[in-house]
């Protein structure tokens, strides 16, 4: 059994065939999946496709590509929106110096709230982090000095300092289809030396289908090509990998119920 603790599938590119799209997930061994906000203002139609599905759980937050339309949102407002039994995470929310379309004043400042709300209410926040390693490590270093509050460093194709960072700090590190890549040495490297109990696996679907897929829309089924080369860069087999994983996403996704 899988876990894939970070899709999209309220994006466009499932919109035709998400009953499929989940049912080749469980099929493959992918039992639960989280599919991540980007905004907040877009939750109900998260939680239309969680109630629509009893595998699918979600977060609820704003994608630092996305700070400056919702700089309103407060910790308040994320706090209670968590309530709903399907929202399982805060974010993703996050720092991308990548793309030069959001003040990275704004993507601080919605980092903070989301950050604040998840020290508030336990549930894990889901990080983006690109191109930002030396600012995100000094916020989480600071902000865990304040109260410590879960985390996941999301689709990490980071550096090293910033895992190293992340696990001494008590968070979980993420690897998605990246890690497939025929250039990701680095970041195969990076991830044998990440502890056995703070690895998860996840998609990003629709984005960065792993090498086996690559240059397609990804899907939650394909998470098993990633786990098997993480099991790899761990030098463990693949079930102890998928033992590993899900239990670490059962774990720090504390509401999300176990199968």
């Amino acid at each position: 059994m899988l876990i894939d603790t970070h899709c999209h599938l309220d994006f466009p590119d499932f919109a035709e065939e998400l009953d499929q799209v989940v049912a080749r997930a469980h099929a493959a061994g992918v039992k639960q999946m989280v599919t991540i906000s980007t905004r907040v203002r877009k939750l109900p139609q998260l939680l239309a496709i969680c109630d629509r599905f009893p595998s699918i759980f979600c977060s609820v937050g704003t994608h630092p590509n996305n700070a400056d339309e919702e700089l309103d949102v407060t910790a308040d407002e994320l706090v209670l929106l968590s309530e709903n039994p399907k929202v399982v995470a805060i974010g993703e929310a996050g720092l991308d110096y990548f793309y030069d379309t959001q003040k990275p004043a704004d993507q601080k400042a919605g980092l903070l709230v989301h950050i604040e709300a998840a020290r508030r209410t336990g549930l894990p926040l889901v990080i983006h982090s690109r191109s930002a390693d030396e600012d995100m490590a000094a916020i989480l270093t600071e902000e865990t000095g304040k109260g410590a509050f879960p985390f996941i460093l999301h689709c990490f194709s980071a550096g090293a300092e910033l895992a190293r960072v992340g696990v001494e700090l008590g968070g979980y590190v993420s690897f998605s289809g990246i890690l497939t890549f025929p250039k990701s040495e680095d970041i195969r490297a990076i991830a044998a030396t990440v502890p056995m109990d703070r690895l998860l696996v996840e998609t990003d679907a629709p984005y960065l289908a792993p090498k086996k897929w690559r240059g397609k829309r990804n899907e939650p089924s394909y998470v098993v090509n990633t786990a098997e080369f993480l099991a790899e860069a761990k030098g463990v087999s693949y079930e102890e990998m998928a033992a590993a994983s899900t239990e670490n996403a059962y774990r720090i996704f504390s509401k999300l119920p176990r199968i």
